[in-house]
């Protein structure tokens, strides 16, 4: 945890804005509470809820908090432990001298928010609240407020219609630009993040199974922090974006996508990715796809700064994508006419990066368009454009990622040339007769947006340039 007076401030901070907008009434947190794995007791790794950790800091389960717009009072709910949980668990600080501990005067137990929540709704005060990602949560919100747990949870890029819009925005106001000491804290992920990748690429040896490498990589998270902060991606399958399936031995003249975080201890997150050739050395196709890509990487860093939106960058990346892609015959026009009719889709589907923070994907359960896009800004309805989540302009404290990528995908490929989508601009016969084997590459750092630009995240890059990838894999 920070210091009391951080969240004592954020706390503070969050009824202004609120204020601000209009809203009156009062807001409650629900944190997570532990959910069973098989049984009861047997319970998965506890995560706390990540808003809880912003304004609270209290790592464990069954905390509530409510916050009075309009008097400022404060109060957490919990329960004190019983001499049970002592025998099996050790003894724990009181509820009071947690809350305390993080600048709360008022505690009481968990259930009293219950009375807390039917006195404000009685005398026709708003009770504000968040959108939740657990089934605790939402029933403990249908429990409190009535309805389905259901209506409790986002709805995806739109969020919850039901959630406090006030809330939601002030709260996403607050957490897109990082302070100083979360900065620090996502450089500990990212440190972590340098070397389990590293870790990874020493272990890129023909005929050995990809879970070796998962495993041996997510053993330095384990050691040195909190775990991994999503489910590891490590594929010779690079055109399948979210591959967990680790049992396939590692084969020559293949690459091996790599996209994996750390989660530090304070639970900030990391997320970076690399493309590695499985027997060391690029092939002449391989290089030649994986410059484009890697050139597109170091454009969109070059280009980012305050007050571009990222959506500017994005479409600026695609379109120095599909020069390199046009060098190679695999596309053909004029490039602004291209992106306009959305031809960078077909190779990369997906948005140039995401938010990062608390979350790796930062508060997209509060809604990835609320998230991710100005007032002003409309999503797109085109393929990979449409995917974008961070769309914003971008002012100093953003954290985000530098994702670009190529992806040669013989369904979606077969899909398009079928239904003469974007027929003038590419050339089906070249991909279908060279490239429906390559697979996919991507390459990701994480970015701090500053006063007059931008900097990655970690105190040395991990080998990205082909040059320096194949310099490191010979050397180990």
């Amino acid at each position: 945890m920070f210091e009391s007076n951080v969240y004592a401030g954020r706390r503070s901070g969050l009824i202004r804005r609120m204020k601000e907008k209009g809203a009156e009434g009062i807001a409650i947190f629900i944190g997570n509470a532990e959910t069973a794995a098989q049984y009861r007791d047997n319970c998965y790794k506890f995560r706390q809820e990540s808003n809880w950790l912003y304004y609270f800091g209290i790592d464990a389960p069954m905390y509530a908090a409510s916050l009075d717009l309009d008097s400022g009072e404060e109060c957490i709910y919990a329960d004190d432990v019983e001499i049970d949980d002592i025998i099996w668990n050790g003894p724990s600080p009181s509820v009071r001298e947690v809350a305390e501990s993080v600048g709360v005067k008022c505690s009481k137990e968990y259930a009293a928010l219950d009375e807390t929540v039917r006195t404000a709704l009685a005398a026709g005060r708003r009770v504000h609240w968040l959108p939740v990602s657990r089934w605790f949560n939402a029933s403990r919100l249908a429990s409190l407020l009535g309805g389905s747990p259901e209506q409790f949870f986002s709805e995806g890029k739109r969020g919850c219609p039901g959630a406090s819009r006030e809330m939601v925005e002030s709260v996403v106001s607050m957490r897109l630009v990082k302070e100083e000491r979360e900065i620090a804290e996502i450089e500990k992920a990212c440190e972590l993040g340098y070397e389990m990748h590293t870790t990874a690429r020493k272990g890129v040896k023909i005929g050995k199974i990809e879970q070796e490498i998962v495993g041996a990589m997510e053993a330095c998270t384990l050691a040195k922090g909190w775990g991994i902060s999503f489910a590891t991606i490590l594929t010779q399958h690079g055109e399948v974006f979210h591959c967990h399936s680790h049992e396939n031995p590692i084969v020559p003249g293949k690459l091996l996508v790599v996209d994996a975080g750390a989660e530090a201890n304070s639970h900030y997150a990391s997320d970076f990715t690399r493309t590695y050739p499985t027997g060391g050395r690029y092939t002449q196709k391989q290089r030649e796809i994986y410059s484009i890509v890697y050139d597109c990487n170091d454009y969109a860093f070059s280009i980012t700064r305050p007050g571009i939106t990222y959506r500017e960058v994005h479409l600026a990346t695609v379109a120095r994508m599909l020069e390199g892609l046009k060098a190679l015959g695999l596309v053909r026009g004029d490039v602004q006419e291209m992106v306009a009719a959305g031809v960078p889709g077909l190779f990369m589907p997906h948005g140039l990066g995401h938010n990062m923070g608390l979350d790796v994907h930062d508060m997209e359960d509060l809604g990835e368009d609320i998230v991710g896009y100005d007032a002003d800004q409309k999503r797109s309805g085109q393929l990979g454009l449409g995917s974008l989540r961070m769309a914003r302009r971008l002012v100093p404290g953003n954290v985000i990622t530098d994702e670009p990528g190529i992806y040669f995908i013989p369904a979606l490929i077969e899909l398009w040339r079928k239904e003469g989508i974007c027929k003038e601009f590419i050339n089906f016969e070249l991909l279908k007769k060279e490239y429906f084997d390559f697979g996919g590459i991507r390459l990701e750092d994480d970015v701090l947006v500053t006063e007059d630009g931008a900097r990655r995240l970690c105190p040395e890059r991990l080998p990205i340039s082909p040059d320096e990838v194949e310099a490191a894999m010979a050397a180990e």
